[in-house]
């Protein structure tokens, strides 16, 4: 599983970004916010990603911000929206906006995206409202991790291992108290899980 890259930022197209690490190019399916947010070609990136396998591909997805990842997992955990659908809401709307959205029942404004018809917008809506409450953004509110490379990453690794948005965000929050700002991202993880285990 590949969580993040690091390199020189090589060419962008309209729905995808290749990132050189190392002498080698990853193509990475991107909406179009992450694609501006990286900058010029030729300048470092930081690209999170998810990688989505199926019987006859496998593709990497690459996303400016953790946020938008964890929100990219949420929104393809929703019946009728592929990787297509949920990068063309996340192209419209940050992180923050989806969760405003969706905590309001606001399925017009999840609804501008393309390729997203009222129905889907309102499935959307319904099916996330109890997920989506967990997810940590920088807004910071009461049990969301503290904003930082590795705190998201670490509830983005508690995410994986099957944990609910909102343990994974109390107990990295929990941890990176504990530990302070310079933890790494191992000992939040090793924290955390001591932490959601009691």
């Amino acid at each position: 599983m590949i969580a993040h890259l690091k390199g020189r930022l090589e060419a962008t197209g309209i729905d995808h970004v290749v990132i050189d690490v190392n002498g080698v190019g990853y193509l990475a399916g991107a909406s179009a916010r992450t694609i501006t947010a990286l900058g010029a070609i030729g300048e470092f990136a930081t690209l999170h990603t998810e990688m989505l396998v199926s019987e006859d591909s496998i593709r990497l997805m690459g996303f400016a911000t953790a946020a938008e990842r964890d929100w990219f997992r949420l929104l393809t955990s929703v019946q009728g929206v592929g990787a297509k659908v949920a990068l063309a809401i996340l192209s419209i709307l940050s992180p923050e906006e989806v969760q405003t959205a969706v905590a309001r029942a606001d399925s017009a404004m999840i609804a501008r995206a393309n390729g997203v018809g009222p129905k889907l917008a309102q499935r959307i809506v319904n099916e996330l409202k109890d997920k989506a409450g967990g997810v940590a953004l920088g807004s910071g509110g009461a049990g969301a991790a503290p904003v930082g490379g590795a705190a998201q990453d670490a509830v983005s690794a508690m995410l994986n291992l099957g944990f609910k948005p909102a343990e994974a965000s109390a107990a990295v929050g929990a941890a990176a108290d504990e530990l302070g700002a310079a933890a790494t991202l191992d000992a939040l993880v090793r924290l955390a899980l001591r932490k959601a285990a009691k």
